[in-house]
C-alpha cells in the first residue's frame, strides 16, 4: 500500500526532503493537466508545473492539513497562473493593440470566476471536484482515495456542482463562465 500524502509530507518536515519526489510523481500529471487547461500553452504549463512544486516545497512547513496536500498544491497552482496571465497580459498591454487586450483579458476573468468559485467551495467538496475532473477520477477511485464510501462522494459532487452554479451565476455577466463548464 502506498504511503499517503500525510505521510509523505511528515517525513519531508523530518528531515527527509527527497521524500517530496513521491508527491511530485503521484500529482504531476494532474497538475499539468490543470496548468495545461488553464494556460493553454504546453510549455508554460510545464513552467507553472516546476514553480508549483518549489513554491509547495519550500512552504511545506505552512501546511496545516498534510491529507489535503492535493487542493493546496492545486491553489498554489492557482496563483501561479494568476501570475502568469497578469504577467502576459501586461506583456500584450506594451505590444498589442487595446483591442486585443479586452478580448484576452475577457476570458481570463471567465476562468478566474471559476476558479474563485472552486476555491469558494467546503473542502470536502473542493476535493472531490478536483479528483473528479483535474485528475480525472472514477467516484470510485476518489472514494477510495479520500477512504470514504462513493455515495458521500456523489453527495460531495452534486452538493459542489449546485454551489458553483450558484456562485457563478450571481457574478455579472460580464464576468459569468459558460455554463457547460459546470456539467
Amino acid at each position: 500500500m502506498d504511503p499517503t500524502d500525510q505521510e509523505y509530507v511528515k517525513q519531508c518536515r523530518n528531515g527527509h526532503p527527497d521524500d517530496f519526489r513521491f508527491l511530485v510523481q503521484r500529482y504531476e500529471r494532474p497538475l499539468f493537466a490543470y496548468l495545461a487547461r488553464r494556460l493553454r500553452d504546453h510549455s508554460q504549463a510545464e513552467e507553472a508545473a516546476q514553480e508549483s512544486f518549489v513554491r509547495a516545497f519550500f512552504a511545506l512547513a505552512k501546511l496545516n492539513k498534510p491529507e489535503s496536500f492535493h487542493s493546496w498544491l492545486i491553489g498554489i497552482a492557482a496563483r501561479v497562473v494568476h501570475e502568469f496571465q497578469r504577467t502576459a497580459k501586461r506583456r500584450a498591454e506594451t505590444s498589442a493593440s487595446t483591442e486585443a487586450v479586452a478580448v484576452e483579458s475577457s476570458g481570463e476573468r471567465e476562468e478566474y470566476v471559476l476558479d474563485e468559485a472552486i476555491a469558494a467551495l467546503p473542502e470536502s467538496q473542493r476535493e472531490v471536484i478536483l479528483l473528479r475532473y483535474y485528475e480525472g477520477l472514477s467516484c470510485q477511485q476518489v472514494a477510495d482515495r479520500l477512504k470514504t464510501p462513493v455515495g458521500t462522494v456523489t453527495k460531495n459532487l452534486s452538493r459542489a456542482y449546485a454551489g458553483l452554479r450558484q456562485r457563478v451565476q450571481s457574478q455579472p455577466p460580464a464576468e459569468r463562465s459558460s455554463e457547460h463548464e459546470l456539467r
